[in-house]
């Protein structure tokens, strides 16, 4: 790829995938999509997109291969059931972006490096959901072969405002998971503050007033204060994959260990046993001040 833009092939075009096609597009690289229900690449070849019809179509002539899906199962299906692996062209990066764990990242790297050794595996998962996927501000954790960073660097620069590079296939990973432990326990400070406020009888305009601008509050609290008012819960970041993220943190870190991660994901589930799961992580303070 030295000398010129590489090729990319985004595989599953949910919110984070379809947004990170996009920016890419933005930046001038040629991209090829593939979703299992094509029509959600509709607005990308609109854009100049490349609609492939299958997996091995869509990474054959693939630099770079994003997979961004919903979870471990989902990755391995298409990098196996699907043929993924069996055609990527010699030197190609998969750059695999979904959040699935660290156990299972060590696993599809040692599937990439027994069926394909000539090509390279990087773990990127990001941190930012909806909004900064769009204007290509995520924030990516990478690690892998320092041969591939080159290689991918267009791409990630492309998607995102900053990479770190953490060392080995997995570390990133291991930053994701902290990353939304992280989020997780400020999404749930909004909530329990925002349902505390409702509960005494305070306006949640004043609790803006009081907080918003001041050392406590970071611009995604601020932002998400301003939705809250507005009674906007669509998602951002839905419930649902947060509930999965803390699931995998605790699965790796040990509830035994974490306890109050442990009740936070026991109450996130009754939430989304509500049906609520599609919803923003922010519908938590919803139902607590309800």
């Amino acid at each position: 790829m030295t000398g010129h833009s590489p090729k990319l092939a985004v595989l599953g075009l949910g919110t984070m995938g379809r947004a990170m096609a996009g920016s890419a597009l933005r930046a001038g690289i040629a991209v090829v999509v593939w979703n299992r229900d094509p029509h959600a690449a509709d607005n990308l070849s609109e854009q100049g997109a490349e609609l492939a019809h299958s997996v091995g179509e869509a990474v054959a002539e693939a630099d770079v291969i994003i997979t961004m899906v919903t979870d471990a199962n989902a990755v391995t299906s298409i990098a196996t059931g699907q043929d993924m692996l069996a055609n990527f062209r010699s030197g190609a990066v998969w750059a695999q972006m979904s959040t699935i764990g660290v156990d299972a990242t060590q696993r599809l790297a040692s599937l990439a490096r027994n069926q394909r050794r000539d090509v390279y595996f990087v773990d990127a998962p990001v941190s930012g959901s909806k909004v900064p996927a769009e204007h290509g501000d995520l924030l990516i954790f990478a690690s892998g072969p320092e041969e591939a960073r080159s290689l991918v660097t267009p791409v990630f620069d492309a998607i995102g405002q900053r990479t770190m590079w953490l060392g080995p296939a997995g570390n990133g990973s291991r930053m994701k998971l902290v990353n939304n432990t992280l989020l997780a326990f400020t999404a749930e400070g909004v909530a329990n503050s925002f349902a505390l406020a409702h509960r005494l009888g305070l306006e949640t305009a004043s609790v803006i007033e009081a907080f918003d601008g001041g050392p406590l509050v970071s611009p995604w609290e601020s932002a998400k204060f301003r939705r809250i008012a507005q009674g906007e819960f669509s998602a951002e970041f839905a419930l649902a994959l947060a509930l999965k993220d803390v699931r995998l943190a605790l699965s790796e870190g040990g509830s035994d260990h974490f306890k109050v991660l442990s009740a936070l994901a026991e109450e996130w589930t009754e939430v989304v046993d509500q049906g609520l799961g599609s919803e923003d992580v922010t519908v938590v303070t919803r139902v607590l001040g309800g």
